[in-house]
């Protein structure tokens, strides 16, 4: 995520660094080199063209030549910069009883994928939600939408699978005493924008006086996106704008830009494909992690949803015992691969490099080994011996060096958790080298 302009505002950053005392000479040079790092990200010329502005206005100031740390000023002026820029938060208002919920946008941007991850965030806010599969323009959106829904347990309305009009006419008489408090309409999208598809959004938004209308934005498809998002905005009104694939190899341009050229927030952000991929939008954050400043906040709440706490408070003290098994390696490895180690890694400060490819094996390498064992050889590795080693190679694709590898990582950690008093480590693999 914003690999490619985290990097080259670290260039900018560098003209400063180290310096203790900076000229504006010096500050012009790096104010260019994040214009042209915009430009490359595809941020509207107009919004750059403001932001630099802004930049070199309090760059050129006090706070930053008179500094003992005006590198560190240059970047917190920028992380200032970008947070103006995304908007403040803005999280969703529903105010009706059922609430309703117009998911808009075009074909391939994530509509009907989002709309279900919305019903999955809801359903864990403690909210009621029921889906409307109201898109029968597109082959098999209904299909994909009952498959989504029956995964997280969220109903799903399909009507007559014809029409729009009647399908959210029989959703609203469907859902009025029902007890679902939140209805999530998943509406037609087309490959580009027509008046025919806008006239029928407009029918439905006059049926059900939505509480939110949410766009979703493909964060890769640049500019074009963003003029989506205008002519969407001046026919309905959306009150906000669901960024998805931000996974993907995004440049950073459509989030810095729609704000200021809509007038609308970000409310979402899809950050993969898993249903629990997706994260509420904080200005702050993304702003952090287009520095390379990580993002700690979202990955403890990340883990807080996603594992199991009464489970890891077990196992972190068994490590902190030194009490901790082959087994136990293996659970921490399940517990690593649900959060996704590159989750992990980009919300570390300072974006550790890391082959993801290679971390990812060397995880499944492991867990192969491990596998392989018997429970026995699993809670008392001890035992392990010569012809133990080449079966579980065998069994495992592996080698016997591999094994030894483990086993000396395992007795490493072991002697490393009984010399700590304090503390708690977040992973058991830390001590190994991926």
């Amino acid at each position: 995520m914003f690999e490619g302009l985290r990097d080259k505002l670290s260039n900018a950053f560098k003209v400063l660094s180290g310096k203790g005392k900076i000229t504006e000479r010096n500050i012009e040079e790096a104010i260019q080199i994040v214009k042209t790092a915009l430009l490359a990200a595809d941020v509207n010329y107009k919004v750059v063209k403001e932001f630099v502005e802004n930049v070199k206005k309090r760059a050129l100031g006090e706070e930053v030549l008179k500094s003992l740390t005006p590198d560190q000023m240059f970047v917190k002026i920028i992380r200032d910069e970008l947070i103006k820029l995304l908007g403040e938060r803005e999280p969703f208002k529903l105010i009706h009883r059922p609430a309703y919920i117009m998911m808009v946008g075009l074909q391939g941007t994530g509509k009907t994928t989002s709309a279900a991850k919305i019903a999955n965030y809801l359903k864990k806010q403690g909210k009621n939600p029921i889906l409307v599969a109201a898109d029968t323009y597109r082959p098999a959106a209904i299909d994909q939408l009952e498959t989504l829904g029956k995964k997280i347990g969220v109903p799903v309305i399909t009507g007559d699978r014809k029409n729009a009009l009647k399908i959210v006419e029989e959703a609203k008489k469907q859902v009025k005493d029902s007890g679902h408090d939140v209805v999530i309409l998943d509406t037609a999208g087309r490959l580009h924008i027509d008046d025919e598809m806008m006239q029928e959004l407009e029918q439905i938004k006059e049926m059900v006086n939505p509480d939110e209308i949410l766009l979703t934005v493909d964060a890769m498809a640049g500019q074009d996106a963003v003029n989506s998002g205008k002519t969407f905005n001046d026919r309905l009104n959306v009150t906000g704008f669901v960024i998805t694939k931000l996974d993907g190899d995004s440049r950073g341009g459509v989030i810095l830009t729609i704000r200021y050229i809509t007038g609308k927030p970000v409310k979402f952000v899809g950050v993969g494909e898993k249903i629990d991929d997706f994260d509420e939008f904080y200005p702050d954050r993304i702003a952090s992690r287009i520095l390379g400043l990580g993002d700690m906040l979202s990955l403890i709440e990340k883990v807080e949803r996603e594992l199991d706490k009464e489970k890891m408070e077990k196992m972190s003290q068994k490590f902190m015992r030194a009490e901790f098994t082959l087994e136990d390696f293996r659970e921490q490895i399940k517990e690593i691969k649900k959060l996704g180690i590159d989750k992990i890694l980009e919300a570390l400060p300072g974006s550790p490099q890391v082959d993801l490819d290679t971390s990812e094996k060397e995880l499944k390498r492991i867990e192969a080994i491990i596998n392989s064992m018997t429970p026995e050889e699993r809670n008392n590795p001890d035992i392990i011996n010569a012809s133990r080693k080449k079966r579980i190679a065998a069994g495992s694709g592996t080698t016997v060096q591999d094994i030894n590898k483990l086993l000396k990582s395992y007795e490493e950690m072991k002697k490393l958790m009984k010399t700590m008093k304090k503390g708690k480590m977040p992973f058991a693999l830390k001590g190994f080298k991926f």
